[in-house]
């Protein structure tokens, strides 16, 4: 689709998005790397909603200094890209990963003796005298001899998640097209940032949108109150757990069932369809049911049954064959334009890279990741069947994003490094390999604030907003090229002057490693045969969504429902989706129309008021209302 006339787009957005990067990333590594743990980040919203609020006098009396629609929305891309970079499942992982090792290392777990010998020294930092600032708090990184000692590891990771997240942006760039322009994917999670910045929208002028926003201010301000005063009530803002009311068994086996109403939750809820929104909160229960089933019939007392995580991995591998088979046509022109050399790049003028341009960086990019995974110690066989596995996927979350708008898309203990070693068995493996697992295990620890999803959902901001596509890819590459950098750098900054709370989670990638190590074990078929029924349920439910209009079970409900971040949001899911369900049947279409700004409301209140709590926490570093979990 061309570019809108008229709409300038100019480089002063580039250059104030990476002037805020910094400021934002500071504001995640101080408290905040929370808000990167749902599909819309409140960090970000906070801060368009600043600026949008600075530029409405601009606009009127001085429209020339005035940021217009595009320029807004490519500096919410910008802060959305580099916080996920910054945030709880990238580059927070990636800095215990790299301390892990040495620091948590005792003579008990015979650590050094075990693995030590397959981390090259270019890695990481092994000298537990500079790993204790870090740690512990009370030093300076600015010290000639720590800052040296992480100048190495720091360049090279760096330069890896560059590349990682560059190949994202590539294959969005191929996919853009498809997605957005000819299947036209609804992209939910954009409505608010779009609605927001439009001067069409009159957004801010909307009664029922400023109802919405005192209702979860409101909330939000009394629960900060009593956080800060007990005396104060409160609210909810709280889980309250339904397990201690089954205390017999089999129904015991329904394990940690909180409920909780938070009103951004069903703010975001009422943008998705019905259909996933009910399959959600179904497939919820679903799993609930099938562990007190297991239980009764005794099935429980096997290792990890019923696979939960294995099924989930499956049914993100089937929504991937989904996508691409959906895709197939235009995947199919993409590569004639490539490798047969007398047809033209079919490529829009105004589209962000020529499709040759792309693949062949991309290429580049992956035969890089390739020879660092290499250096590390992997064999190359593993290597592309891991960035294979994982690039399936970042697509299958980025494609379940655009066409429904999932509000959470975690995926816990169900990467490719616990995929590949389920299906084949450790002993297939090399120690280098294994231990290179180890290292990766930082960005596929959970994929909830995954980077893919905000590159194309900004690609559709631009095409909504008649923003430049080129101008939208440059800040995408700019903001990941600053982001990694200054996370990396921030972290340090901030954990040598405050030390770092979250180093026990690296006991987990380097305790399962010694685990791996000290017994090698076969292929677990069962796991296999899990994720095998998890692509084929998914596989089944697409078939069925096509073949019968009235098939209300989404593949994509099943896919995401087992994830850690359903059991805090499936109660808000099944309460927006009662309320969607009770607004169409009784008022219709146009009802539902004259509702949307009250939940757009819900969303900004308490990402508002959530900002205001959490920046005073990091302001005056105390402890503060948190509106996430």
């Amino acid at each position: 689709m061309a570019q809108k006339d008229g709409i300038r787009t100019g480089w002063r957005a580039l250059v104030i998005g990476l002037m805020l990067i910094p400021i934002n990333s500071l504001w995640i590594v101080s408290g905040e790397m929370v808000s990167t743990t749902v599909s819309l980040f409140y960090n970000v919203v906070f801060i368009l909603f600043v600026l949008t609020i600075l530029n409405s006098p601009l606009k009127k009396w001085s429209p020339r200094l005035a940021l217009n629609h595009g320029e807004l929305l490519i500096i919410y891309v910008m802060l959305s890209v580099a916080s996920a970079i910054c945030g709880h499942d990238m580059m927070r992982n990636l800095m215990v990963v790299l301390v892990g090792p040495h620091w948590l290392a005792t003579p008990e777990n015979e650590w050094a003796d075990l693995f030590w010998r397959f981390i090259p020294n270019w890695v990481t930092v092994t000298d537990r005298r500079i790993l204790q600032g870090y740690v512990e708090g009370q030093a300076t990184l600015y010290d000639s001899r720590i800052w040296r000692a992480w100048v190495v590891p720091g360049f090279a990771w760096s330069g890896f998640v560059i590349l990682l997240v560059s190949v994202m942006a590539f294959i969005n760039v191929i996919v853009r097209k498809q997605w957005t322009e000819k299947e036209k994917l609804s992209y939910p999670i954009i409505q608010l940032p779009l609605r927001m910045t439009s001067d069409k929208s009159r957004f801010l002028r909307s009664k029922p949108m400023w109802i919405g926003f005192a209702l979860a201010a409101g909330i939000d301000i009394i629960n900060g109150l009593h956080f800060l005063y007990p005396g104060v009530p409160s609210l909810g803002g709280k889980l309250y757990n339904l397990q201690p009311y089954f205390t017999e068994k089999p129904w015991n086996a329904i394990g940690w069932t909180p409920f909780a109403v938070f009103p951004y939750a069903i703010g975001l809820v009422f943008f998705i369809p019905l259909d996933l929104s009910f399959s959600c909160w179904f497939f919820y229960i679903f799993w609930k049911v099938e562990r007190i089933i297991a239980s009764a019939i005794g099935l429980r007392g096997l290792p990890e049954f019923p696979y939960v995580e294995q099924q989930t991995s499956g049914a993100y591998i089937g929504l991937c064959i989904i996508a691409l088979w959906a895709t197939r046509k235009h995947i199919g022109v993409v590569c004639k334009t490539v490798f047969m050399k007398r047809s033209r790049d079919i490529a829009d003028p105004d589209e962000a890279m020529g499709y040759r341009t792309t693949v062949f960086a991309m290429v580049i990019a992956v035969a890089l990741l390739t020879f660092f995974c290499l250096r590390m110690g992997m064999s190359v066989p593993v290597i592309l069947t891991f960035l294979a596995l994982y690039y399936a996927l970042s697509t299958a979350i980025t494609r379940m994003r655009a066409e429904l708008g999932s509000p959470v898309h975690d995926l816990h203990f169900s990467g490719p490094d616990m995929m590949m070693t389920k299906a084949l068995g450790t002993r297939s493996f090399s120690p280098g390999n294994l231990t290179g697992f180890s290292f990766l295990w930082f960005f596929n620890r959970s994929h909830c604030g995954h980077v893919m999803p905000h590159q194309l959902e900004g690609f559709k901001l631009a095409e909504r907003s008649g923003a430049n596509n080129k101008k939208m890819l440059i800040g995408i590459i700019l903001a990941t090229f600053l982001a990694v950098p200054i996370s990396f750098w921030m972290y340090l900054h901030v954990r040598y002057k405050l030390g770092d709370p979250f180093i026990g989670i690296a006991w987990r990638p380097f305790n399962r490693l010694q685990g791996w190590l000290y017994t090698p074990s076969p292929p677990d078929y069962a796991a296999g045969a899990a994720m095998t029924v998890g692509l084929a349920s998914t596989i089944f439910l697409a078939a069925m969504r096509m073949k019968f209009i009235w098939w209300s079970l989404h593949p994509a409900g099943f896919a995401v429902s087992s994830s850690w971040s359903m059991n805090v949001f499936w109660s808000s899911i099944f309460i927006s989706w009662a309320i969607k369900l009770a607004i169409l049947k009784f008022g219709g279409l146009k009802l539902h129309r004259r509702c949307i700004p009250f939940f757009l409301g819900l969303v900004l209140g308490e990402f508002v008021v959530g900002s205001i709590w959490s920046i005073r926490g990091v302001i005056f570093s105390v402890p503060s209302y948190k509106i996430l979990f």
